[in-house]
């Protein structure tokens, strides 16, 4: 695997093809673009019979040019790097920055391979992908590209060890609001490449982030829990109350007016004993007073009918009460 940093600093992981592959799925498209060679010229002799010589040499050159150079620059520019040869093998051409090629990397890499493998028989490609640390032949040097595999077999030792039954909910208690993502992604870095490790730099990794996770939840795990398998249970536990969180995320419920979703309430007797419906909104029914109203105390400026009174057509009517009581 070759890690490549880009501008952005950005680790990327890229698996270069190495020769064999690359040198059958060069021999794929070789044999195909022969095959339309041959068949292209047979017709186009047929049809040039009845021209002269110099005519039937450039349509010779042309054909050559068009099929053998040509056609591998235009089937890797609209397949985006992947011939009929590496799509067989699980290959692709990509850029350094593992992003996928264009027409001119598909034509430097074109032109070159006419040098490369068709005039030297693949010679050159070969010393030259053997001399590379990464496996790039003179065209993938100029044009900035290069082969990766796109089919690998899965890495079991990277994938993190199950929980351990005997820990399971052990856990559940563990305040872990102080616990930066940091070192979550250490943890998880440390869990996948454990078969990796040297058993003496497993033991000293997993005692220092313990040690860490420790310090930072106040809580000792039990005496007879390897370092290893304490880190998988937190972990666990934490992908735990992630899963929670986010299935009970639509359904939260908070106070009307803070900006929280309330809960439909059933339909049923409220609390002024009418009818409840639609969005837990108590009904009163006609004739009436609602919980909140002040019965028998119209508003300022209104009648005994709760209509408004205009002052200067009763400038005599009483003023309205207002419940205030003088002390005696």
């Amino acid at each position: 695997m070759s890690e490549h940093v880009t501008g952005d600093a950005v680790v990327l992981e890229l698996r270069p093809a190495r020769l064999p592959s690359r040198a059958l799925a060069v021999a794929i498209d070789t044999v195909l673009l022969w095959v339309v060679f041959f068949v292209l010229t047979l017709v186009l002799t047929l049809s040039t019979v009845m021209l002269d010589e110099a005519a039937r040499a450039a349509v010779a050159v042309a054909s050559f040019l068009l099929v053998l150079v040509g056609g591998p620059v235009a089937v890797e520019t609209l397949s985006r790097g992947r011939s009929l040869g590496k799509l067989a093998c699980g290959l692709r051409v990509v850029r350094e920055d593992g992003g996928p090629i264009r027409f001119r990397h598909a034509l430097v890499r074109g032109a070159m391979g006419v040098v490369e493998l068709l005039l030297t028989f693949g010679v050159v490609a070969a010393i030259s992908s053997l001399v590379s640390a990464r496996g790039r032949r003179l065209g993938d040097v100029f044009a900035g590209t290069l082969v990766v595999r796109e089919r690998v077999p899965a890495d079991r030792s990277r994938a993190m060890p199950p929980l351990p039954p005997w820990l399971a909910g052990r856990f559940t208690q563990l305040d872990l609001s102080a616990v930066p993502d940091e070192f979550w992604f250490a943890a998880r870095q440390y869990l996948s490449r454990l078969h990796q490790l040297d058993p003496d730099v497993r033991q000293a990794l997993g005692t220092q982030l313990a040690g860490e996770l420790v310090a930072r939840t106040a809580v000792s795990p039990p005496e007879e829990v390897p370092p290893a398998a304490y880190l998988a249970a937190v972990l666990h536990e934490r992908r735990e109350r992630e899963a929670r969180r986010m299935r009970a995320a639509p359904y939260a419920v908070g106070p009307a007016g803070d900006g929280g979703l309330s809960a439909p309430a059933p339909a049923g007797p409220g609390p002024t004993g009418g009818p409840t419906a639609g969005r837990g909104v108590p009904t009163v029914p006609p004739g009436r007073p609602s919980a909140g109203a002040v019965v028998g105390a119209p508003g300022r400026g209104a009648g005994a009918t709760g209509l408004p009174i205009d002052p200067e057509k009763a400038p005599d009517a009483p003023a309205p009460r207002t419940g205030f009581a003088p002390p005696a």
